[in-house]
């Protein structure tokens, strides 16, 4: 448990930081002070002050934060907003250069982790495609994709994700081997031994017949295995992958935020900061591989999340300065300051109710957690 808060720490630093630094860099690049960009969150250990602005090592080590000079709703002396290196009085497309900078290096780090995942290694569905791809293929595993109602097997605790290990004592080697094996068997039992997170866990789980007559046990089996590719390769499928993950979450998000807007319910995909360290812990157990190309999903989320356009997000921000561009006029920077404000508490409070209701979900491993800490 230590050891997943450790990682979720870790991850969720990663993500913010390069976030941040993208920021940073383009706020740089287009002339625009910075007065501090800091690794962690105050209270400040130290800082070093280069060309006027302030780097700093804080304590809280959850990512990090970037102090554009201009940035409306930021600044307390709106003097500032008149100055030449100021954000506010650069042009349109710099402005958006530097609220868009964060949501590509999140977008850019995704295709890094999800390239170095299938240069060592990434899980996949092996079919002829694979096979005959110049891959190379380990860790093969046959594993249950969906439990069937009706059926033998769905009377024993076997989930998703459980590999099959032996049937009657042999070697499983395949998904065919299992269903060819089954399909004479209508009415026999067959010995079983999965694999769940390194737990053995054995069944005799009676054949049943299908529609067509054949023996089944009412799982779906799926040949997987960890495959690596060439370089050039992986980099090809990092960036393939990360727009096909893109898409996907698009639109489980807008499918979040129609049952929010219509129904006023959050979704229960929706996960806060104690769900996420529960993911973490999961995909730890599985495999490097599944880490790389978890934190990869987080960071695209986490791009999709700012790029939308809600005030205090990089998207909201974004969308002021567009509307400011088609009005050819500035906005006030009263009403949009309190705009931010206003969308800062409502995200605040979203957060609030899916951390307590992850709270209710994973109580119990976090009492244990404390418990070990302080036994």
């Amino acid at each position: 448990m230590l050891f997943t808060v450790i990682l979720f720490v870790v991850i969720l630093g990663l993500l913010v930081f390069v976030h941040e630094l993208g920021h940073f860099l383009m706020a740089k690049k287009s002339g625009v002070q910075v007065d501090e960009f800091g690794f962690g969150f105050p209270p400040r250990l130290f800082g070093i002050k280069y060309k006027g602005t302030l780097y700093s090592i804080n304590w809280i080590p959850l990512g990090g934060f970037v102090k554009i000079k201009g940035v409306v709703g930021e600044e307390e002396n709106p003097e500032v907003y008149k100055d030449a290196n100021s954000f506010a009085r650069k042009k349109y497309w710099q402005k958006a250069l530097i609220l868009l900078a964060g949501v590509i290096m999140n977008l850019v780090l995704a295709v890094v982790l999800l390239s170095i995942g299938f240069m060592i290694g990434s899980p996949t569905i092996i079919d002829d495609q694979v096979a005959t791809s110049g891959s190379r293929v380990r860790n093969q595993a046959v594993q249950v994709s969906a439990v069937h109602e009706g059926f033998g097997a769905a009377s024993f605790d076997i989930q998703p994700g459980d590999k099959v290990v032996t049937l009657d004592g042999a070697a499983v080697t395949s998904a065919a081997f299992v269903q060819e094996y089954n399909a004479s068997r209508v009415g026999q039992t067959v010995h079983l031994v999965f694999d769940r997170a390194g737990q053995n866990l054995a069944y005799d789980i009676p054949i049943s017949r299908f529609d067509d007559g054949r023996g089944v046990l009412g799982l779906s089996l799926l040949d997987t295995g960890l495959v690596s590719y060439p370089w050039y390769r992986a980099i090809w499928l990092g960036f393939l992958n990360t727009f096909g993950f893109l898409a996907a979450i698009f639109v489980a998000l807008f499918g979040l935020l129609r049952a929010l807007f219509t129904s006023g319910s959050v979704g229960a995909e929706l996960a806060g900061p104690i769900g996420i360290a529960a993911l973490t812990g999961q995909a730890a157990r599985l495999g490097i591989s599944y880490v790389l190309q978890f934190t990869a999903i987080l960071s695209i989320n986490l791009a999709i999340f700012n790029i939308l356009p809600i005030p205090a997000l990089d998207g909201g921000r974004l969308l002021f300065v567009t509307i400011e561009r088609i009005r050819r006029k500035q906005n006030s920077e009263k009403i949009e300051g309190l705009a931010h404000r206003i969308g800062f508490a409502l995200l605040l409070t979203l957060v609030v109710i899916v951390t307590f209701r992850d709270i209710g979900r994973y109580g119990g491993a976090i009492v244990s957690f404390f418990k070990g800490l302080f036994s």
